[in-house]
């Protein structure tokens, strides 16, 4: 097994047990050599430093430093007296000190343990930037790790400190630092990051966020309304469990470790575990509200005016809010770039395989973007990276696009048709006009248990430690336990890129429970590939017609409030229901079907909250007919252009 993938078999292996995570900082090579000092560790170079052109024709600068040099635990003081630590990375001399100088700073803020995590995810080899002339500074956020203070997951206190932490690495007063400071990390750190930009400190210059959220609560939180607990318990738990390691600092700073402990056992009795029982329970956690809309990006990502870089993933657990954010930035004219690949969680954060869009590695793209707006290098040729990469399933290839919703695209809707029958009997999807009929959705409770869904929404776990099982790739299986509408073989390929909206009418006897819907591209040899998923509670059917988004006067992506307020079951009465289906891009090509399945659930994705139980365990019927008009809505590119 190579070392990237050992690495990311223990980083999975690590969030599943929610234990502790030891992972070497950056894939190890055989010239690795490192020796410690009290809190300074230099390491070698490794012998890559051959610079070779990408597909586009830039070609990355080589090192021009032998090594690097570690200051551990450097204490960061904010302004309300708490204390942060932080772990320096700068350039070395051959004589294993550090070079000297002033160089633009690289900051990463984790709430995973610096210590633990590192922040070298994805990096070509250990300090790629480091080696090249760059500062890099991770530090763990408040209430984890080292840091002092209580965890309160992006709340305003910690959006302040990010501002804190960039202007600390910014100022004169850093022998290290030319005060340009650039900002990067995946997930909780690319999260950060558009916090911290949006609050616009003095010397930040540029961000590059992997796989952020937008919007956290219809994105993975409680997406449609119910409960993730397949993936919040496990971050959850991830973050509590590094957070009652006994900080590192412990040894030359005891009273600032002993504090750092307690206040990290302190947050998991008062933040997390309350968090968790209350969505449980249905209390206000299960709903959206202030409490979410203060750690949403979205609702602050019309202040982030830095050049920003988003990669986003078609199966990652974000794979919503990232585009949204990368629309806001580009409509105000902030330079952004996105890719947008077929990768989980675990995938987009470490780059794999992202120099197959053409321009480098991640380590290179890093290098590109933070070369031209920290160090004004007009080599970095980004212009010859398009706004919007995006893979395209079903072809394999990547679509270059200079919006996310492809000017050419316009709506498609396919009609479900007649009747269907679980396991038995699928229903008919067409651009035609509907027969009426009805189908009953079974409450099966275990639909979704083997399916993409599933490895999805456990950041991918699965797919590193059980990437053979055939159910992880067909989902011919999973569909059998709902009922299925399907296309006749396509006589030409049909492409779409961008949110999907299915409009399903449907009845329950308590007006409850939760429609989980998928869509595929089914192959003539009968395996079926799922493309993207949504979910939507019945009873929370509710729209925002100011903020859902229409095209051609269809809706394409709908916006459900999700508040107590907003709640409203119709038991026994037929209603439309507009599900948001997430985006994704593919080609549905010549003699494959398109096929969009219904189930109840999805798990181990999402549960309904207690009070939400009852109705979950009832069937569900749908009806189709001219006067219950149900269909699934693509935004349709009617031109194949790359």
């Amino acid at each position: 097994m190579s070392h990237p993938a050992l690495r990311r078999t223990l980083l999975a292996a690590g969030l599943l047990a929610t234990t502790a995570l030891v992972a070497p900082a950056g894939p190890a090579t055989a010239t690795d050599a490192t020796a410690t000092t009290g809190s300074t560790i230099t390491t070698s170079e490794p012998a890559t430093a051959r610079a070779v052109p990408v597909p586009d024709g830039w070609r990355a600068r080589p090192a021009t430093h032998s090594g690097t040099v570690k200051q551990a635990d450097l204490a960061i003081p904010m302004s309300d007296g708490t204390v942060l630590r932080g772990d320096l990375e700068l350039p070395a001399r051959k004589d294993g000190t550090a070079a000297r100088g002033r160089f633009p700073v690289v900051v990463t803020i984790t709430a995973y343990n610096k210590s633990v995590m590192g922040s070298s995810l994805g990096e070509d080899e250990p300090g790629y930037l480091v080696r090249r002339g760059y500062a890099s500074l991770t530090v763990d956020a408040r209430g984890t790790g080292s840091s002092e203070g209580t965890w309160d997951a992006f709340g305003k206190r910690e959006q302040l400190d990010g501002k804190e932490v960039v202007e600390w690495a910014a100022s004169r007063a850093r022998p290290w630092s030319n005060g340009k400071v650039g900002m990067r990390g995946p997930s909780y750190m690319g999260i950060n990051q558009l916090f911290t930009a949006a609050l616009r400190p003095k010397g930040l210059k540029a961000i590059f966020p992997q796989v952020p959220a937008g919007d956290v609560y219809r994105d993975v939180v409680a997406s449609g309304g119910q409960v993730d607990v397949g993936f919040i318990p496990l971050w959850m738990g991830l973050v509590t469990t590094t957070g009652v390691i006994p900080p590192a600092v412990t040894a030359t700073d005891p009273a600032s470790g002993v504090r750092a402990l307690l206040s990290h056992v302190f947050g998991a009795a008062t933040f997390t575990a309350p968090l968790l029982l209350d969505a449980v329970l249905g209390g206000d956690a299960a709903h959206d509200g202030p409490f979410y809309r203060t750690r949403s990006p979205l609702e602050v990502v019309d202040d982030v005016d830095v050049p920003t870089f988003l990669v986003g993933g078609q199966q990652d657990l974000f794979q919503r809010g990232t585009p949204l954010l990368f629309e806001a930035l580009q409509e105000r004219g902030v330079p952004t770039k996105l890719v947008v690949g077929p990768w989980n969680h675990l995938e987009g954060s470490m780059g794999t395989d992202i120099d197959q869009v053409g321009h480098g590695t991640l380590s290179q793209l890093q290098l590109r973007w933070f070369d031209r707006w920290l160090e004004g290098a007009r080599t970095s040729r980004l212009g010859a990276i398009a706004p919007v990469n995006v893979y395209e399933n079903g072809s394999g290839t990547w679509r270059t696009q200079r919006e996310w919703i492809d000017r050419d695209a316009t709506a498609r809707s396919y009609r479900l048709s007649g009747g269907a029958t679980t396991a038995v009997r699928p229903g008919v999807l067409t651009t035609g006009p509907a027969r009426p009929g009805t189908a009953v959705v079974p409450p099966v409770p275990v639909s979704g248990l083997c399916t993409r869904s599933a490895s999805q929404w456990t950041a991918g776990i699965p797919a590193v430690l059980a990437a053979d099982l055939p159910c992880f790739q067909d989902n011919a299986l999973n569909d059998r336990t709902g009922i299925v509408y399907e296309t006749a073989p396509m006589t030409k390929p049909v492409r779409f890129a961008g949110p999907v909206n299915a409009r399903l009418f449907a009845s329950t006897p308590t007006g409850g429970g939760m429609l989980s819907v998928s869509i595929s591209d089914v192959a003539p040899s009968g395996r079926v590939t799922r493309l993207s998923g949504g979910w939507q509670l019945i009873a929370q059917r509710a729209l925002d017609k100011r903020r859902t988004r229409y095209l051609d006067g269809e809706v394409l992506q709908p916006y459900h409030p999700f508040t107590r307020a907003s709640r409203s079951p119709a038991p026994g009465r037929v209603v439309p229901v507009d599900v948001e289906v997430f985006p994704t891009a593919a080609k549905i090509r010549k003699g494959h079907r398109l096929r969009i399945a219904v189930q109840a659930f999805d798990v181990p994705h999402l549960l309904p909250a207690l009070p939400d139980l009852p109705g979950s365990l009832t069937p569900i019927t749908l009806h189709t007919s001219a006067e219950h008009p149900s269909r699934l809505t693509i935004p349709f590119l009617s031109r194949g252009r790359r």
